[in-house]
């Protein structure tokens, strides 16, 4: 029986009392991966927020590793804002960095144990950064800093991941490595929810997709989502180039 880590049926987000997200009901289940989906102020990270219980759920139920959103829910939740970043001159190495991912179970007074020091070398080896571990953090390219965040929020050995963003401004063998690490957590059982405007993400790694524009437009398989219709009423005009079979959105092209 798959395992249902992520579960909302007409929930709706607010920020100081204001709704900025509407009328979810969709699900994330063990080894799954979903793409959160619209235009910029939709309602994306509104959704993450909601999930980790930063925003109130105003309406409707949400459910999170087994446990209703009550802000205390148990469970292990891995976590990549947008625009995360740690200063380049601040003088830390990437193993580091990752280890930060392990504090909220170490505490900050306690030595890592062996389990903490083997969820860093995981998490390095997932995203292929083990040989880079005693790096400065700040000599990483771009892009291998960002696969370093999201090391960090696998350290904490997390039954589901939210990330935000997390393809913005990678070259291709960054994007291409960060596609291989998500698509062998799916293989350990992880599930995924991303926000994204690359579609041609979606199709690579992703199962479901949520489309969203301040309230769900449509949520399932991705070829039953993003259709001409459902883009039109997320993002307006949309162009359809047919011979490839992929959906262009203007302004959000890979």
């Amino acid at each position: 029986m798959t395992k249902r880590l992520l579960d909302a049926v007409g929930a709706a987000f607010a920020y100081d009392g204001d709704i900025a997200l509407e009328n979810v009901t969709m699900h994330v289940d063990a080894g799954q991966a979903v793409a959160l989906i619209g235009p910029n102020g939709s309602g994306k990270s509104t959704m993450l927020k909601g999930v980790l219980g930063v925003l109130p759920l105003i309406s409707g139920g949400l459910t999170v590793l087994g446990h209703e959103r009550d802000f205390n829910a148990e469970g292990r939740i891995g976590y990549l804002p947008q625009d995360d970043h740690i200063e380049s001159d601040f003088p830390i190495t990437l193993r580091q960095v990752v280890m930060m991912g392990r504090y909220r179970r170490l505490g900050w007074f306690r030595f890592p144990s062996a389990e903490d020091r083997k969820a860093v070398a995981d998490a390095l080896r997932v995203t292929g950064l083990t040989s880079r571990a005693n790096d400065r953090f700040g000599t990483l390219s771009g892009g291998q800093q960002q696969r370093g965040l999201l090391a960090r929020a696998l350290a904490t050995k997390p039954d589901l991941l939210l990330l935000d963003e997390p393809f913005n401004a990678l070259d291709q063998p960054n994007r291409d490595a960060l596609i291989a690490t998500l698509q062998e957590l799916k293989k350990y059982g992880v599930g995924i929810l991303v926000t994204t405007h690359d579609l041609d993400l979606a199709r690579e790694v992703c199962d479901s997709v949520l489309l969203v524009n301040q309230r769900q437009i449509a949520f399932g398989p991705l070829n039953d989502v993003l259709t001409l219709t459902n883009l039109q009423q997320a993002f307006g005009d949309v162009q359809v180039e047919v011979d490839e079979h992929k959906v262009v959105i203007p302004g959000h092209e890979h």
